[in-house]
């Protein structure tokens, strides 16, 4: 019975031991997940799909008036499908255990031009397998382009969405999300400690 009760401590710091290990090693694979932006889809500018426009001439007489009556109002409501990228490189290979995750929460706040706008979460858990393959995250925005752009003039603020849309040509929109993921695994969820920057040019570090 002595030599039991020595056993089983030392068993359980083992054990103890092991799991931590596992955590740890979990928690590196997690750290290794990559984002980035992608592409932008079903824009509207205060209900006018973006779809075909490239200019302000492409606008029918009824929407330009439409658009002109929305900025005389003070308000020019977008709305759009911003993705993002998601790579999961733990598919078992170059030394790292397979490790599929799901993002449970995706806080994240909206840049344009370096001007903070709007912010939200996912509506539901979004699965990253580990394939190393790319998923996709769809995040639906609504923005107010009147509210933070108001010092600019109608024109600039139509080609700002014309740009956000990826549409319109003569130049880019700075465009970046801040997202603090917390992320589901086998054992449990993790939250990453700061938020991360993710842009449309690389993945985020």
């Amino acid at each position: 019975m002595k030599s039991l009760k020595l056993f089983l401590p030392v068993f359980l710091l083992f054990a103890l031991s092991s799991l931590s290990c596992s955590v740890y090693q979990t928690a590196v694979n997690i750290s290794r997940l990559k984002f980035k932006l992608g592409a932008v889809n079903n824009f509207t500018l205060a209900g006018i799909s973006l779809t075909n426009k490239k200019s302000i001439n492409d606008f029918t007489p009824l929407e330009a008036l439409k658009l002109t009556s929305s900025f005389s109002h003070h308000t020019l409501p977008a709305a759009f499908i911003l993705n993002v990228n998601a790579v999961n490189p733990n598919d078992g290979t170059g030394g790292y255990p397979k490790t599929n995750v799901s993002i449970v929460a995706f806080p994240w706040r909206l840049m344009i031009n370096n001007k903070e706008t709007v912010h939200g979460d996912i509506a539901a858990p979004f699965p990253i397998p580990g394939t190393g393959e790319e998923a996709v995250i769809p995040i639906q925005i609504t923005v107010d382009l009147y509210q933070f752009f108001k010092d600019k003039e109608y024109q600039d603020i139509l080609s700002l969405a014309l740009k956000l849309g990826g549409i319109g040509g003569g130049g880019s929109v700075d465009l970046a999300l801040y997202v603090k993921p917390t992320v589901s695994f086998s054992l449990g969820n993790v939250t990453y400690p700061g938020e991360i920057k993710v842009i449309s040019k690389e993945y985020s570090k």
